[in-house]
C-alpha cells in the first residue's frame, strides 16, 4: 500500500505523542510539508518529496532550510490565494503519486478554528471531494476519515473510546449499526454532528445513500 504522509502547520502540541518516533521508525516513508509543517519536517531532518506554502510566518533561514530538505523545487505562494496550504499540498500529493492508496495528514487540527473547519470542509469542495475518501486526519486525540455514499464497516482504534458521525452535507438514508446509539434509515436535511457514539464491539457499520460524512474516532 502506498501511503503518503503530510505535515501541515497546526500546533505541535496537537501532534500524536509518538510523532517523531513515527518519522524515525520508517526512514523510507514519503513525506510532504505545507508551510510551517514543512519547516518542522526540515528541522527534524526529514526529506520531503515536496514542500509548499506562503511561509508568511517563517524566517528566511527557515525557508532556506525547507529548500534543502525538499526533493523538488519549493513552491511559494502569495498569502492571498484561492486554496489553503493544506488543500494545495493535498493536490500536490495526488499529482506526484496518482496511484496512492492513502494520505495521512498531521497538523490539520488545533489552533485557529477557521483552519480546522477549512480542513474538515475540504471534503465538500469541488475538485477535492473525490480525493477525500483516501484521507485521514490524525492528531493526539482524534482520527478523522471521510466517506461518500455507500455501506461501510469500520474498525475500532484500540486507544479510542468515542465514535462521531459528522454530516458535512444533507444526508439520506443514514443507518448506524453495532453502535451504542443506532439509527435505521434516517434522512437529515442539514449538516449535523452526531457525536459521542460508541462501538459495541471491535467493528461498527454504517450506510447512507447521498451526502458526505466525516467519521471521528476520539478519546478524552
Amino acid at each position: 500500500m502506498k501511503q503518503i504522509n503530510i505535515l501541515v502547520g497546526g500546533p505541535k502540541e496537537n501532534l500524536p505523542q509518538d510523532f517523531i518516533t513515527r518519522i524515525q521508525a520508517n526512514p523510507k516513508a514519503i513525506w510532504l510539508g505545507a508551510d510551517y509543517g514543512a519547516v518542522r519536517l526540515a528541522q527534524l531532518g526529514c526529506q520531503m518529496a515536496a514542500a509548499l506554502g506562503d511561509f508568511d510566518s517563517s524566517t528566511a533561514e527557515e525557508v532556506a532550510l525547507v529548500s534543502r530538505f525538499s526533493q523538488t523545487k519549493l513552491q511559494r505562494f502569495k498569502p492571498e490565494k484561492d486554496y489553503t496550504d493544506t488543500e494545495l499540498i493535498l493536490k500536490r500529493a495526488y499529482e506526484l503519486y496518482p496511484d496512492l492508496d492513502e494520505v495521512v495528514i498531521y497538523g490539520a487540527t488545533g489552533g485557529r478554528l477557521d483552519h480546522l473547519l477549512a480542513n474538515i470542509f475540504m471534503a465538500t469542495r469541488p475538485g477535492l471531494a473525490d480525493l477525500m475518501p483516501k484521507v485521514r486526519l490524525i492528531d493526539c486525540q482524534n482520527t478523522v476519515t471521510f466517506y461518500q455514499p455507500g455501506s461501510y464497516t469500520i474498525t475500532k482504534e484500540a486507544d479510542k473510546k468515542y465514535l462521531g458521525f459528522f454530516l458535512l452535507t444533507p444526508v439520506k438514508a443514514l443507518t448506524l449499526g453495532k453502535v451504542k446509539y443506532p439509527l435505521q434509515v434516517v434522512d437529515f436535511a442539514y449538516p449535523v454532528s452526531l457525536a459521542s457514539n460508541e462501538f459495541l464491539d471491535q467493528t461498527a457499520h454504517f450506510a447512507f445513500e447521498s451526502g458526505m460524512i466525516a467519521v471521528i474516532q476520539s478519546k478524552d
